[in-house]
């Protein structure tokens, strides 16, 4: 059968595919708005089934949990997807929204994808095989990422990457943010944040607020990359709630206390 990360790259192309094309017709998309008072457009349906249906296809028998459509199926292996991750980006015209799709087998999450369709990028991690970035439409093995070396192991002054954008931030998280703003250097993001620090561009990042499908892909990007990931309460899997990105465990360690994590 596929491998599994080759299934999940496979996967997350085909609704990169649909989504550059609503992306091309923005103007002609019409906006909704969910229940939590988030955004969601036709496009966020149409990439998730076109995902589902690369999954069915190969792995009739594990279950997918989408944003948008759910849970289906039932068993020990589980896709997580969001179709489109970031889509006031999206319909903003912003080209930093991805497309995640993470594979957990019995609790862990072993194998995942991002793919940054308009910017051409895609980003994939294999538990205990490494992460890695390549270009979208190039087949070869991509280029190995590491976190950065060195640095600092605690957050006075190291880089920081604040996800979503600042205009998108609540008060209520910029207060929880304060003792760790007040210390590292806020960075702007031109990619999601948490794949910069797999790519060794920032020590940290924090995403402020996300379900399991907004951090299964990217937390396992970057602990293959050397780093590490937690729930800012400390819980290693990803889950609801804010998250933290680290390049290192004595940096996440320092970065957790500071912010009253455990």
């Amino acid at each position: 059968m596929t491998d599994d990360v080759a299934l999940a790259r496979r996967a997350a192309l085909a609704g990169a595919e649909v989504g550059l094309r609503y992306f091309a017709a923005l103007a002609q998309l019409p906006r909704e708005v969910k229940a939590d008072g988030s955004v969601v457009t036709e496009a966020d349906r149409a990439v998730e089934a076109a995902v589902r249906d690369v999954l069915a296809a190969a792995r009739p028998g594990d279950a997918v949990l989408g944003e948008e459509g759910g849970l289906t199926g039932a068993g020990g292996r589980r896709w997580i997807v969001d179709p489109i991750d970031g889509t006031a980006m999206f319909v903003a015209g912003d080209d930093r929204w991805l497309v995640l799709v993470a594979l957990e087998d019995d609790g862990e999450i072993v194998a995942g994808a991002a793919a940054v369709p308009a910017q051409g990028e895609l980003w994939w991690a294999r538990r205990g095989g490494g992460a890695y970035r390549g270009r979208i439409g190039d087949d070869g093995p991509g280029r190995r990422l590491r976190v950065a070396p060195g640095g600092t192991d605690t957050p006075d002054g190291a880089s920081l990457g604040v996800v979503p954008d600042d205009g998108q931030v609540f008060p209520a998280e910029w207060a929880m943010l304060a003792p760790l703003t007040a210390v590292a250097r806020k960075e702007p993001w031109p990619t999601h944040a948490a794949l910069l620090v797999a790519d060794g561009r920032l020590d940290l990042a924090v995403q402020t607020r996300g379900q399991v499908w907004d951090f299964a892909a990217t937390s396992l990007i970057v602990t293959e990359a050397g780093g590490r990931y937690s729930g800012l309460d400390g819980r290693p899997a990803p889950g609801a709630g804010p998250s933290l990105f680290a390049r290192s465990a004595p940096l996440h360690t320092a970065t957790l206390k500071l912010l009253g994590g455990s």
